[in-house]
């Protein structure tokens, strides 16, 4: 246990830092349109870094991760609801884990 206390105070304080700094420090908009764009692209590229791995080791094989990735892109692409995105995904994806 006393191996771990440090990465898990450690986790704690890299995800409540970001969120706690600008409560602390005041809420005054951000005038750089540049610091702006970068900071709302943040979630983006953490969801992308979470998603990836799994796209890629799904099923055992990398071909079904990739097209329950691609179906999922082109549904993202039609406009459709993001629930109902992942839904068909995934039963698309258990199919494919199901039947190859």
């Amino acid at each position: 246990m006393k191996d771990y206390l440090p990465a898990i105070i450690g986790m704690a304080l890299a995800t409540q830092l970001p969120r706690l700094i600008p409560a602390l420090t005041g809420t005054k908009k951000i005038r750089s349109r540049y610091m702006s764009r970068f900071l709302s692209s943040i979630p983006l590229a953490a969801l992308g870094t979470l998603i990836i791995p799994g796209i890629f080791s799904v099923g055992g094989s990398m071909i079904i991760g990739l097209l329950g990735g691609l179906v999922s892109l082109i549904l993202a692409f039609k406009g459709v609801n993001i629930m109902l995105n992942i839904v068909i995904s995934s039963l698309i994806v258990s199919f494919l884990i199901y039947f190859i």
